[in-house]
């Protein structure tokens, strides 16, 4: 099986002209993202060794100039989950909840757990069935109350579909 890695940061655009980059960091601390051990882009191919500096910038080793660290642009920064401190009780780390069965309260099998999103509103899962369709569920405590890592699976209590009743006067826009 291959190792997990974490997203910690992403790279952002050139700061001035001798090679500094703008970093995001996805970390707890985010002056921690190097400590985790080497930082690598998506593909796991390339390394980068970084020096932060006060106001979100940092110094890549082996970027010299604009043109370099614009190259950079965009690069997400991984971490290998391994080097990631175990998290708190009722915490988990999004990525450890790839793969997971997804059950239902019953028991009955919903699927698999294809995919963690998080657009800023709160994370889903991505739920994959059995015939490749896929549902999104919130992430919290109503609609996902059990994740148990050692199982290997997740208890899912869909949410209720929302239906919008029309507002008078716009039954007849239609």
């Amino acid at each position: 099986m291959e190792a997990k890695r974490i997203l910690v940061g992403e790279f952002g655009r050139p700061h001035g002209v001798r090679g500094l980059v703008k970093l995001r960091s996805f970390t707890a601390e985010p002056e921690a993202i190097g400590d985790y051990g080497p930082l690598s882009d998506e593909s796991g191919t390339r390394r980068f060794a970084i020096e932060l500096l006060p106001g979100g910038i940092a110094r890549v080793q082996g970027v010299a100039d604009r043109d370099a660290a614009a190259r950079l642009t965009g690069v997400r920064l991984y971490v290998e989950r391994d080097a990631l401190p175990e998290a708190e009780e009722e915490e988990f780390y999004l990525a450890d909840l790839i793969g997971l069965a997804a059950v239902s309260a019953e028991g009955a099998a919903l699927g698999t757990v294809g995919a963690v999103q998080d657009y800023g509103a709160g994370a889903f899962l991505t739920l994959r069935d059995a015939a490749g369709r896929e549902r999104d569920i919130p992430f919290n405590r109503a609609c996902v109350p059990v994740v148990d890592l050692a199982a290997g699976r997740c208890t899912i209590v869909p949410p209720e579909e929302v239906v919008v009743p029309p507002q008078p006067g716009e039954e007849d826009a239609a």
